[in-house]
């Protein structure tokens, strides 16, 4: 297995969980190129990656998995990812091919039964969908307002977008980090299901917030 986790901490747990499970990990990255090249070199049986790392930490994992699968269709890959972003799980389940496909909210982890069959059965060629996302997709219809689903903090965020700021602006503004800033925004774009293909998400996100 190749597994890319920026974490050092939830790398080496993750590690240590897998091969005590009886798999062998033999790549352990920090991020999506490592990713890429760890999954071209070694061809493993499955792939498990975090949504968010390096540079940006919004979602390089996801967009390094993506890519792996539609380079290779036969790449069985498992996301890892802190939020049930609707968007996410869809943009993953869209390239074609038979090989399995998870996504796992990272709270599943410490169910160690559940991520070990998930992870079974994701590297057996089965499609494993966290219980959490099926019930937010089920329940999207039902949701008013999308902006319900952001924090007073990211809402802040937003409306400093919707008036044309930048990150830097935005971050003197509120009196925080740039990076704190970038988090945020991309917490917005998972909340408010932005397609990650899209390049646009920042003027989606905006139109979001001014039609609210």
């Amino acid at each position: 297995m190749v597994l890319a986790e920026d974490s050092t901490l939830m790398r080496a747990g993750l590690v240590s969980l897998l091969e005590g499970l009886g798999h062998t990990v033999v790549a352990a990255v920090g991020d999506g190129d490592s990713l890429l090249g760890a999954a071209l070199e070694f061809r493993p049986d499955l792939v498990i990656t975090d949504v968010r790392m390096p540079p940006d930490f919004t979602d390089e994992g996801l967009r390094a998995a993506v890519t792996l699968r539609a380079s290779d269709p036969e790449a069985a890959v498992l996301v890892l990812s802190q939020y049930a972003a609707t968007a996410y799980a869809a943009e993953l389940l869209g390239p074609s091919g038979q090989a399995g496909v998870g996504y796992l909210l990272k709270d599943r982890i410490g169910e160690v039964a559940d991520f070990a069959d998930a992870v079974s059965r994701v590297a057996a060629g089965e499609t494993v969908i966290d219980p959490d996302v099926v019930r937010q997709l089920l329940s999207r219809q039902r949701t008013t307002n999308p902006l319900d689903r952001l924090t007073r903090r990211e809402r802040e965020v937003l409306g400093q977008m919707a008036e044309g700021r930048s990150n830097p602006s935005i971050a003197r503004t509120l009196g925080v980090s740039d990076a704190a800033v970038a988090k945020h925004i991309g917490n917005i774009f998972m909340k408010l299901d932005l397609p990650v293909e899209d390049g646009h998400r920042r003027v989606l996100a905006v139109l979001t917030y001014l039609r609210s």
